[in-house]
């Protein structure tokens, strides 16, 4: 089976988790004005959004390689009501993480795959339920100062190796992380009905290895 993909997203971390699967893509941002999109569920917000952005890279350019599919996501964290998306300085950082600390919230990734040929598309939604560790305010401002949270839904990376803000996590690491890398592979056998046998470059150790041992339902099922 060939597939190519156009990731349309300049996140390195997406980047990352798409690169677990072997399969070829390239990239490409979207100029998409995403303040446009208000809805005010978490998880419609992020389909619409990741719809925002597949539709604008279809509209940039005429015509695509017959196996082109277009892929993009959104995440954002939901905490008691409020949408907490990348903070724009430190103290919405220390805001956000201080909300955040010894509490649960959803983190949800909209994803979307569009074939720009025909218009045929697929939406999905990864939610998790994350509880956050009761870290304390030095390890607020030291994460701060590395500049980690600015690029991240929520102002934190589950995946930081020296703040590990995360206690307990309900739902798919990838996902939080940014693509919900699973549940994309079960989208694109039912989106054009196929079996993992026919990904002949796909290799599910990496995908594996990268869920860091937190357990995933969706995984197992696709390993056995």
């Amino acid at each position: 089976m060939s597939i190519q993909f156009i990731l349309a997203s300049q996140s390195p971390r997406r980047r990352e988790l798409l690169q677990l699967l072997g399969l070829p893509f390239g990239i490409m941002v979207a100029n998409a004005d995403e303040d446009s999109i208000t809805h005010p569920d978490p998880a419609t917000n992020v389909i619409q959004t990741a719809r925002l952005k597949s539709s604008t890279i279809a509209k940039q350019h005429n015509s695509f390689p017959a196996d082109t599919l277009i892929l993009a996501a959104d995440t954002t964290v939901a905490y008691q009501g409020e949408m907490l998306n990348k903070p724009a300085d430190e103290t919405a950082a220390y805001r956000m993480l201080t909300h955040l600390r010894n509490t649960q919230h959803e983190v949800h990734t909209g994803f979307v795959l569009l074939e720009p040929n025909t218009g045929r598309e697929w939406q999905g939604v990864s939610t998790a339920v994350v509880t956050m560790r009761p870290y304390t305010d030095e390890e607020i401002q030291a994460y701060i100062a590395t500049g980690d949270p600015f690029d991240k839904a929520g102002g934190y990376a589950i995946q930081h190796p020296e703040f590990q803000p995360v206690a307990r996590l309900d739902g798919c690491y990838c996902n939080v992380m940014g693509l919900p890398i699973c549940e994309l592979i079960v989208a694109l056998q039912q989106f054009l009905d196929i079996d993992l046998a026919q990904f002949d470059q796909l290799d599910l150790t990496a995908v594996s290895q990268a869920h860091h041992h937190y357990p995933c339902p969706i995984l197992q099922t696709l390993l056995s």
